[in-house]
């Protein structure tokens, strides 16, 4: 792992990691492919969702930066990225993924295509109504909840409670799991696997942030009412073996957007990033070549 390429102050100080690939940085254009020259490849803004960092999208970006300039961030409160202190708001990661896509932007000469996951795809959605730098979003399962009855929760009530008691003993192990069993669905098998992959301390480091990022669930700038009046074309991939909230936030949102389409990939689950990501890329690369 190496330093990000990148750093971009947020407008409240928050400096922003951006580690960058892809068509213009190293890697070559797959032949006949958009990209073939450093001019012609479109610029992908990549941003991850809770417990994450840029390294979430570690399977995909090699196959995705052979067309596109590729530009992943840390979102503030881990990795490289900095934090603020005081009261934590999703507002100021809006501002964050907006000057991130204004920074590269500038670069590329002209607005930018921004990919996130979960928390990273709302994070994205309320960017797209603060900067014209952005062209169009690719939000998997990160639309708000319809509303706040338990049928769009994508968290049981009991859960915050439980989140904050493992903070507060500092256990976060514990809260990580807890967390990617409850919310993620992960089983035995899956938690063993994650707990042996190199970037587990890397989540575990980052494990304070779940919280705030739940919590911020509930904002209304985040909220159905305002992500939905987004009007870039966005594209929702939800997978097919989602709980069902996922299923239901999705349409609701794809309801009230300008210019909305989802795309379901079978079979697939919250990490078709991980473990799809072949039909993962083919759908992002359908809609951005579109």
């Amino acid at each position: 792992m190496t330093g990000p390429d990148l750093v971009v102050r947020s407008p409240d100080g928050t400096p922003i990691a951006v580690f960058s690939s892809g068509v213009g940085y190293g890697a070559v254009a797959a032949p006949g492919s958009v990209g073939t020259r450093e001019t012609e490849a479109p610029t992908v803004l990549l941003v991850h969702g809770t417990t994450a960092d840029h390294l979430t999208f570690r399977v995909v970006a090699p196959m995705l930066e052979t067309r596109y300039r590729l530009h992943a961030i840390d979102r503030r409160g881990r990795g490289d990225s900095g934090d603020a202190p005081g009261a934590y708001s999703i507002e100021r990661e809006f501002e964050d993924v907006a000057a991130v896509a204004d920074a590269i932007a500038a670069e590329a000469g002209g607005p930018v295509d921004v990919v996130g996951h979960s928390f990273g795809g709302r994070c994205a959605l309320g960017a797209s109504l603060l900067t014209s730098s952005i062209r169009r979003v690719v939000c998997y399962e990160g639309a708000p909840p319809a509303s706040r009855d338990a049928a769009s929760a994508y968290e049981p009530a009991w859960l915050l409670p439980a989140l904050a008691a493992d903070l507060a003993i500092g256990d976060l192990e514990g809260l990580l799991e807890r967390f990617m069993r409850t919310v993620v669905g992960m089983d035995d098998a899956g938690m063993a696997r994650f707990r042996a992959d190199p970037v587990w301390p890397l989540r575990v480091a980052a494990a304070p942030t779940i919280l705030r990022e739940l919590e911020a669930s509930n904002d209304p700038a985040a909220g159905l009412d305002a992500l939905g009046g987004v009007r870039v074309p966005v594209l929702q991939i939800l997978g097919s073996a989602s709980s069902a909230a996922f299923a239901r936030n999705t349409a609701a949102l794809d309801a009230r957007l300008a210019d909305g389409r989802v795309a379901i990939i079978d079979g697939a689950a919250h990490g078709a990033h991980h473990t799809h990501p072949e039909a993962f890329v083919a759908e992002v690369e359908a809609f951005l070549d579109g």
